[in-house]
């Protein structure tokens, strides 16, 4: 069989994606080797000196401990449940001891690790220990295994796929339905369904901000559950996969939320394996069993040394009765989870964790992918190589999937599966009435990003912050505060590289402490949440550490959230702040080119869209030129000296 224009692109995006693992593993070892301990701490790769609160026995043989850092409580950290981590320890003659674990749960001071051993060696008694974060290439194995498996398919549906991914076979549709209606949907939506359930091979339902994408996939997937016994539904992140399993479970679905505990949020624990679990007919007898394996090993761990032959014979006796009942009960455990595999009508994971055992040997006809544009061609393979059909959500203008290599991004890594689709035209479901941003919001956006495709629906169009009209600036819808000529000088911080502005940050505040006051004057009764956004980590850590300082009328304030783009991705405030930093005569703009990350911050306003920057710095890009133009235009841009002076 000769190779396929699919086969070389694949064959091409294998290479691009070990570039990607290998650039992506040397900025760790940076992250470890050029870093010292207090700047590991300070980077949230590191916790020392930790102390063990508790040892228990753990799944499959293994150590579960309790650790939690004495240090830098509360600092920000990269430790979550799942990634693998090393338990060290350094001696006072400066030897390193280390032995691998894995996270099983995270919290802000605290770790729950499970110890790849049945005991703790000794020097974790005799030294400090500390918490290192090691390099995880689980993911980027399990995208090469799945690119391997689409790249030598022959004959079969994976193989059919590929092909009609490229372009090199035509899309089939069976009769869409039009007698189906779903009341509550608009049209747009519930033409989308339509297609989607009509749909042989791909479909697209394209959603731009506030357009109800997550609504209106919840609703095709419940469908198609009339038809289809099971489906599989994935998105690239845990807030999205919990998103989409608390909406279908609103609509009555059954769903297994695949995943680690702590990574799936508190409120559908009871969906996840463990939680359905613990609710099982069978449960009890588990834990009984594991009780006494506990037990069994609480009197092996006694014998700390061994001295005789009757003390070693004892202590072998004890770990075999405890390992005997360890493994009734994974036997027992594993008919649990078997049942529960094939009682629910979904289930809901990100695309790793669909190899999960539990779904080794499952087929599903559809594959629903929620926040397509946010995943790596090869992560959504993963799941679609248990499918026959796939359905992709998503916006390809909003946030892309990080790709840390300059090369890999250069030569097409960053294309996803989403940007492939989009291009077929009779396959996309564009929904194009929004339900968020008043209609001066959504204008921006709309007219550079979505050809003026978009409504604002009548419930939005309007949006104001007060019914009240005065002189007052704050009345408009948005404000474009220009620095220019201010001497706001961005800085840089010499380790992270990351750029802040304090002068653009205590005006933000400023500002915001005038429109809050304002808002008091008109509206005694309403409060309001607002959301402060920058593309650069070290602005949200100024702003977070100098809010303090501020006096804002806390009663007119629901919530303030002050994070980067990534952080408000499917978020939304009445008021939105973003601070764009960049301030240098060369004009650079570094992270603010990524007009797609752009596009959503301007798009997370309900009410009231308030940007800061530097004209003269940003404006020789030709987005940020039109941004500048269409405040212009419309009486939405003011001099920063308006209010400093």
């Amino acid at each position: 069989m000769d190779e396929t224009t699919a086969i070389t692109r694949l064959k091409h995006l294998k290479k691009l994606l070990q570039i990607e693992r290998d650039e992506d593993y040397l900025q760790y070892k940076e992250q470890f080797l050029k870093a010292s301990i207090e700047q590991r701490k300070k980077n949230g790769v590191t916790w020392y000196p930790v102390k063990i609160n508790s040892e228990e026995l753990g799944y499959a043989d293994l150590l579960q401990l309790e650790v939690e850092r004495t240090t830098q409580l509360d600092g920000p950290h990269q430790f979550n449940s799942g990634k693998n981590i090393t338990l060290f320890s350094n001696q006072s003659n400066n030897e390193v001891f280390e032995i691998n674990a894995t996270i099983k749960s995270a919290f802000r001071n605290k770790l729950k690790i499970l110890v790849h051993a049945d005991e703790l060696p000794d020097w974790c008694y005799e030294g400090k220990l500390g918490v290192n974060i090691q390099f995880d290439d689980n993911s980027y194995n399990e995208m090469q295994k799945a690119l391997d498996e689409v790249i030598g398919a022959k004959n079969n549906r994976v193989a059919e796929l590929r092909e009609i991914l490229e372009g090199n076979d035509t899309i089939k549709f069976e009769k869409t339905n039009d007698d189906l209606i779903i009341q509550g949907l608009n049209l747009s939506q519930n033409k989308a369904i339509r297609k989607s359930l009509a749909a042989e091979d791909i479909a697209v339902i394209h959603g731009p901000p506030g357009t109800g994408k997550t609504t209106t996939l919840v609703n095709a997937i419940r469908v198609c559950l009339q038809t289809e016994r099971q489906t599989l539904v994935c998105a690239p992140t845990n807030t999205a996969v919990d998103l989409l399993t608390e909406k279908l479970l609103e609509q009555g679905v059954t769903v297994l939320r695949l995943g680690h505990p702590a990574r799936i949020s508190e409120d559908l624990i009871n969906s996840s394996v463990d939680g359905q679990v613990q609710r099982h007919q069978n449960y009890n007898e588990i834990k009984n069993l594991r009780k006494t394996a506990e037990e069994y090993f609480r009197l092996a761990g006694k014998f700390k040394r061994v001295f005789g032959k009757e003390d070693a014979k004892q202590r072998a006796a004890y770990y075999t009765e405890a390992k005997t009942c360890l493994k009734d009960a994974r036997m027992l455990e594993d008919y649990v989870v078997n049942d529960l595999f094939n009682r629910v009508q979904v289930i809901c994971c990100t695309p790793v964790t669909s190899t999960h055992k539990g779904l080794s040997r499952k087929k599903f006809n559809t594959l629903f992918f929620d926040e397509a544009s946010q995943a790596l061609e090869p992560i959504v393979w993963i799941p679609l190589l248990k499918c026959n059909r796939i359905i992709l959500s998503g916006d390809h203008f909003q946030l892309p999937p990080v790709v840390k290599s300059l090369q890999a991004a250069k030569e097409g890594l960053g294309v996803t599966m989403l940007d492939r689709c989009i291009k077929f035209e009779n396959a996309v479901s564009l929904l194009n009435r929004q339900y968020r941003m008043s209609s001066p919001i959504m204008a921006f956006s709309n007219n550079y990003f979505y050809n003026n495709e978009l409504e604002a629906d009548d419930s939005v169009k309007d949006h104001a912050l007060s019914a009240e009209e005065d002189e007052s600036f704050f009345t408009k819808p948005i404000e474009f505060i220009d620095t220019a000529g201010c001497s706001f000088d961005e800085e840089q911080n010499p380790e992270t590289l990351s750029s802040f502005n304090v002068n653009e940050g205590i005006l933000l505040f400023k500002h915001l402490q005038e429109l809050i006051n304002w808002h008091h004057t008109l509206d005694y009764t309403t409060s309001i949440d607002i959301g402060i956004i920058s593309p650069y980590k070290e602005q949200i850590n100024w702003l977070k550490e100098n809010k303090i300082n501020f006096e804002f009328n806390s009663e007119k304030i629901s919530e303030m959230r002050v994070r980067t783009i990534d952080g408000f991705q499917g978020e939304e405030c009445d008021i939105i702040y973003i601070s764009l930093v960049r301030s240098n005569p060369e004009q650079q703009i570094g992270f603010l080119s990524d007009l797609r990350r752009m596009n959503v911050a301007l798009t997370r306003a309900k009410k009231k869209l308030v940007v800061i920057g530097d004209s003269a710095t940003i404006g020789s890009n030709p987005f940020y030129k039109s941004f500048i133009e269409y405040c212009e235009v419309n009486g939405f841009y003011r001099s920063a000296w308006e209010i400093i002076s």
